[in-house]
């Protein structure tokens, strides 16, 4: 029997739902949820995402304003920005576009976020309170809370369950395991220097493949019942492809099928993220 398709669309569609009476709730507390994206330098990948993110806050109520700078922006100009809207009441939330140009220090710009402000959790402060355990106070990255969003929509349960997550990048695998633990998983990170993958997969019951590699993981590394929540973004000559194998879905109970999976729950999360936002800052 072919897997379940976990689609990320009818995810989003449903947490929108949920987050418009929030919205108005905060409307008639005088506030107007307000998201500054900084877009620096002219990669077309960067404006699409952020048009998107316009698009979906104005079907919530949410003030969407793009900070838009040429290549040619130095790193004082966008930390006086960041400085700016850090210290703007009306703006709730900060997102900086990545890549940014490469006279930019990434770190530096992330780290000037105000971390109340911080709705993609790149701020080492977020990070701490992760890692710490104290979930409630931090801004969490959008792709890992994708993840345990899809997983959690889907109706599968972690507590208690053994997760195999492959990769250990700071977007993704470092704080999706902290993610995973605060949700009493029992998890194995598997990376570039783990031997003999296919022997932690095989006995996993929840897989999340964010290794960055196209089909890196192979439909015989996988077993009958698994949930597989793939997180890769490659881009091929056959077009954009996952981490998996597509002949996974002939394996396992359910699989997030690429494009259409993780990536189309993210700017949602974003929003949430900006609500979680303003409650931080005891505004709500």
């Amino acid at each position: 029997m072919p897997a379940q398709v976990i689609k990320g669309l009818p995810v989003a569609n449903t947490i929108r739902d949920e987050l418009i009476p929030k919205v108005k709730d905060l409307n008639a507390k005088g506030i107007t949820p307000k998201l500054a994206v900084v877009l620096a330098g002219g990669n077309e990948a960067s404006r699409v995402y952020a048009q998107s993110k316009g698009k979906v806050g104005e079907k919530l109520g949410i003030i969407v304003e793009v900070n838009e700078r040429p290549d040619s922006v130095s790193e004082d100009e966008l930390l006086k920005l960041i400085d700016t809207l850090n210290a703007d009441p009306k703006v709730h939330g900060i997102l900086v576009e990545l890549p940014l140009p490469k006279t930019i220090r990434k770190e530096l710009i992330m780290n000037r976020i105000e971390p109340k402000k911080d709705v993609d959790g790149v701020n080492p402060v977020n990070r701490g309170y992760l890692l710490g355990g104290q979930e409630h106070l931090a801004l969490v990255p959008a792709t890992p809370l994708s993840c345990i969003e899809l997983i959690q929509r889907s109706g599968v349960t972690l507590k208690g369950r053994r997760v195999v997550l492959l990769g250990r990048g700071d977007t993704v695998g470092r704080p999706l395991n902290s993610l995973l633990i605060n949700r009493d998983a029992t998890v194995t990170v598997c990376h570039t220097k783990t031997v003999d993958v296919p022997s932690y997969t095989k006995n996993a019951e929840i897989i999340v493949a964010a290794a960055g590699s196209a089909h890196f993981v192979k439909a015989e590394w996988l077993s009958p019942g698994q949930t597989v929540i793939d997180v890769g973004i490659n881009q091929t000559a056959d077009g954009i492809t996952g981490d998996v194998d597509p002949k996974a879905a002939e394996v396992v109970a359910s699989i997030t099928p690429v494009p259409g999976g993780v990536g189309s729950l993210t700017t949602t999360i974003i929003m949430i993220n900006l609500l979680k936002a303003i409650g931080l800052q005891g505004l709500a």
